[in-house]
């Protein structure tokens, strides 16, 4: 093989696995996205953990150490991903973040990926406000955040990992928005829905996110049903002949 086509051959795969790694799903969905948020926020991460286990997805469940801000706190939205770095420079850091920000649309939910971070906040009392004002539905940062009781008074769904007051500015740096990010074993690509309540947060692929609603509906409906023979008296015996789990 000659030199010209052994470097080619080496694209091609190149290519293979940038479409493989960086591929961003935009498939629509039979009903409106604000719809689909809505009826995934009646259900709880359990049932909806069950159906992508059925589906051999056993690795959608975003880092433990990630949580609600209130434990009532339940959000469900279109992944808006951010991505940032520990760094000591600031120059453009407020203009990248303007045009990130105006990207923003309604339904989104910020999936921020701080590559590890643990001394700078990502996310405060201005950026809610922001977030709001956008139409956005919540935000997950896999890192730090501030101003918590400003967050609080506006009442919305933040998730995070641990508060500090330091701010970001010449602690750390937004290098990216918009791309796939990965969180813990999670890859989280733009458009995909995210689902977080007080027992986490979940990452439901874009082109499974539908049959895991309606999924997670009959779950939940059986559920419903299991409750009423166990609170009925029924025997555990009954109840699993009659199709009940535990």
């Amino acid at each position: 093989m000659t030199q010209r086509l052994q470097k080619e051959a080496e694209l091609m795969k190149l290519d293979d696995l940038i479409r493989t790694r960086e591929y961003i799903p935009s498939n629509d969905f039979p009903i409106p996205i604000k719809e689909l948020c809505e009826r995934y926020e009646r259900l709880y991460t359990g049932a909806i953990n069950d159906v992508m286990r059925e589906r051999c997805l056993l690795d959608q469940n975003l880092p433990s150490d990630i949580m609600p801000l209130r434990d009532e706190m339940t959000v469900c939205g279109v992944a808006f991903t951010v991505k940032s770095a520990p760094n000591v420079m600031i120059q453009g850091e407020m203009t990248f973040r303007a045009k990130m920000l105006d990207e923003m649309v309604p339904e989104g939910l910020v999936v921020w990926d701080t590559s590890g971070d643990t001394e700078g906040s990502l996310w405060g009392g201005v950026m809610t406000a922001t977030a709001i004002a956008k139409g956005l539905r919540g935000a997950v940062i896999a890192g730090g955040i501030r101003d918590t009781k400003q967050i609080l008074e506006q009442d919305f769904p933040v998730f995070y990992k641990y508060r500090t007051s330091n701010g970001s500015l010449g602690r750390c740096l937004i290098t990216h928005y918009q791309v796939p990010v990965k969180i813990g074993k999670v890859t989280v690509r733009p458009g995909d829905i995210i689902f977080g309540d007080i027992d986490g947060v979940l990452c439901v692929p874009r082109e499974i996110a539908y049959d895991v609603l309606v999924r997670a509906e009959e779950i939940e409906r059986n559920e419903d049903e299991i409750f009423k023979w166990v609170r009925g008296g029924d025997t555990i015996q009954q109840i699993v002949e009659k199709g009940g789990y535990f």
